[in-house]
């Protein structure tokens, strides 16, 4: 009992300095987005030999070159999508269910796709542990959306790709929101794509990061002179 005692005690003071170290100072200030990282257990999705580091500003590896986002990263874009509790989440690169796990309590249904299973299985796992169900897990390849499920209010990814996939931001409903990191490193940009209308979208740059590529990513046209 002491020892569990002295874990949570630990774990309550790095998640504590995690977000007013690295999240506050990248500009999240939304009250909702910073509580809710309290309260959902990072720990809880980190692989078993990563869990000394659940709080550290890295990427963690899941395997298949897969990783985690950084807290600062993961706060940033949740605060960026100003998520309601009636949206409907298209989620791209399920990785340990974490990030899907944030969305979940801010919406009112994520699908959340991977295309490793035994990355989507552990998700599963990692996400009923904590007694969250209002997330749908499928296996596939999900880089050019879900358009059977579609429209969805929000969809979002957690990978990068050189460039926009096609036909994505048509699965939104009008005044729904995607985002995704675009470009080729060292610099890439998160962009969030807004349907304004019907026929009409915006598109806004949010920052520079560097992301890891999601597999079957569409690729820049390479100009031969």
């Amino acid at each position: 009992m002491r020892t569990n005692t002295m874990n949570n005690s630990a774990n309550a003071t790095a998640r504590f300095n995690m977000i007013e170290q690295q999240v506050r100072p990248w500009e999240v200030l939304d009250p909702a987005v910073l509580q809710l990282l309290n309260d959902v257990p990072r720990e809880a999705f980190v692989p078993k030999d990563y869990v000394g580091l659940a709080f550290a500003d890295i990427e963690i590896p899941l395997g298949h070159g897969e990783h985690m986002l950084s807290p600062k990263l993961e706060g940033r874009m949740l605060q960026s999508l100003s998520l309601q509790k009636t949206d409907r989440v298209l989620h791209i690169g399920t990785g340990s269910g974490y990030f899907a796990a944030l969305l979940s309590k801010l919406s009112a249904h994520v699908t959340s796709v991977e295309i490793h299973a035994d990355l989507s299985h552990q998700a599963a796992q990692n996400l009923a542990e904590q007694d969250i169900h209002h997330v749908s897990l499928l296996v596939a390849d999900g880089i050019d959306g879900l358009r059977q499920q579609a429209p969805f209010d929000v969809i979002v990814y957690t990978g990068s790709c050189p460039v926009e996939p096609a036909g994505v931001r048509q699965q939104l409903n009008v005044g729904g929101r995607m985002l995704i990191v675009l470009g080729e490193a060292p610099v890439m940009q998160a962009t969030l794509i807004q349907r304004v209308t019907q026929d009409a979208y915006r598109e806004d740059v949010l920052f520079e990061t560097c992301l890891p590529e999601l597999i079957n990513a569409p690729q820049a046209q390479k100009f031969e002179f």
